[in-house]
């Protein structure tokens, strides 16, 4: 019964119990709404989007931010294109480690400039975003690369699936699952959430701090070159365009998940339903016959009503921690 109720009070189950609401409501709204091709849609169309948010968690939980993940993503997926096309890459394999490893360089570079140049997280991203999506225009003569261009491999990846799940969903669940794992068992992750939560204290204690936050953008790197690949085998066309804006789907991902923006707070398993909450939204309101004009206002005042039960529970659980300790 305690552990009942402790569930019941706990983040993760309040952003769980707005889930199920949601989807009750927009089921109420459109009786295809809960189906197994409908969920299986909206789990592959926003894989990328869900697994851009795990890497974004890692950043929020240092207390950074990165604006840059939509340029880096399209950096990364249009360089592995060109050199797919130029005949360099031969397989599908090959086009996902060549734009991983990509992402990889690009996110080094990031953590570089944040961690030893001092500078603002939010204004390094936002210069470095503009380059990214500048070069990714530069190296493909600001044109784009079609499905022709592609292996027959790669462009079937993102429409084949196994047991019966599509092949960008396991993609990532591994991420996920990966994760879980370094944040929650790890020393690595109790490193990251000490950054976060006190910088000069885990500076006091031995924590390499600029370390942890070039590991961190590096692995948001990775991330995001990952999901170019994902992005582009979905779409099977790579655009210099693609991706943008895609920044703040990500970042609210983690917002309703319970992540806090000053750091040091967050779960993956809260990242994992405020994704999934911020896809159902995104799918949803064109199923249930939204006006376009009224669809982003309507998302954001969802988003922000997700928020504010989140930070009421938030609330409610620092106080019980300050009565246990006053008794």
């Amino acid at each position: 019964m305690h552990k009942m109720k402790k569930l019941l009070q706990s983040r993760e189950a309040s952003l769980l119990l707005v889930l199920v609401l949601l989807c009750l409501v927009i089921q109420m709204r459109n009786s295809s709404f809960l189906t197994a091709n409908v969920i299986n849609s909206i789990l592959k169309n926003y894989s990328y989007t869900m697994t851009l948010s795990v890497g974004m968690l890692m950043v929020l939980l240092i207390g950074g931010i990165d604006i840059s993940v939509g340029a880096t993503l399209a950096f990364s997926g249009m360089t592995a294109s060109l050199l797919m096309r130029s005949g360099i890459l031969t397989n599908g394999f090959a086009v996902f480690a060549a734009s991983t490893l990509i992402g990889t360089l690009c996110g080094l570079i990031t953590g570089l400039v944040i961690s030893k140049g001092k500078v603002i997280p939010i204004i390094a991203t936002l210069g470095i975003r503009y380059i990214y999506r500048g070069m990714s225009y530069l190296i493909s003569d600001f044109k784009s690369v079609n499905a022709s261009s592609m292996l027959p491999d790669y462009k079937d990846f993102a429409q084949s699936s196994t047991l019966g799940i599509n092949h960008l969903v396991w993609i990532t669940l591994c991420v996920y699952a990966v994760f879980f794992v370094v944040l929650r068992w790890t020393r690595l992750g109790r490193r990251i959430y000490a950054v976060g939560s006190n910088p000069s204290a885990a500076v006091v204690s031995g924590i390499p701090a600029d370390r942890i936050k070039i590991f961190v953008y590096t692995v948001m790197g990775s991330i995001c070159g990952l999901c170019g690949s994902m992005y582009v085998s979905y779409y099977a066309s790579a655009q210099n365009n693609m991706a943008m804006g895609i920044e703040m789907d990500v970042i609210a991902s983690c917002v309703v998940g319970g992540v806090a923006l000053s750091g040091g707070r967050g779960s993956i398993a809260g990242v994992l339903i405020g994704s999934v909450t911020i896809a159902v939204i995104s799918k949803s309101l064109s199923l249930v016959g939204i006006n376009p004009f009224w669809q982003q206002a309507l998302k954001g005042a969802i988003i922000l009503f997700a928020i504010v039960v989140n930070v009421i529970v938030q609330r409610n659980m620092d106080r019980r921690v300050l009565e246990r300790r006053e008794v």
